[in-house]
C-alpha cells in the first residue's frame, strides 16, 4: 500500500512518478520509502530528469538576489 498521497494540482486518475536516490531510478507510487524519493511528477519522462531539475533550481536559488542578500549586524 503506498504512502503517497496525490497533491490537489495533480490529477488523481493519472499515475505519479519519483525518482529514487537509493536505486537511480525511476519507479511508480509503490517504490521506495518517500525520505529516498523526489517527485512527485506527472510523467516518467520529468521523473527521469529529476536530478537535472533539482541541478537547476540549487542553481537559480544560489543565484537569487531574494536569498542571498547581505544581513546588517
Amino acid at each position: 500500500m503506498p504512502t503517497y498521497q496525490t497533491p490537489r494540482s495533480q490529477d488523481p486518475s493519472k499515475p505519479a512518478w519519483f525518482y529514487c536516490l537509493d536505486h537511480r531510478t525511476v519507479e511508480g507510487e509503490d517504490g521506495c520509502r518517500a525520505e529516498v524519493r523526489l517527485g512527485p511528477y506527472p510523467t516518467r519522462e520529468e521523473a527521469e530528469g529529476a536530478l537535472e531539475t533539482v541541478e537547476k533550481r540549487n542553481e537559480e536559488w544560489d543565484t537569487d538576489p531574494a536569498w542571498n542578500e547581505e544581513q546588517d549586524g
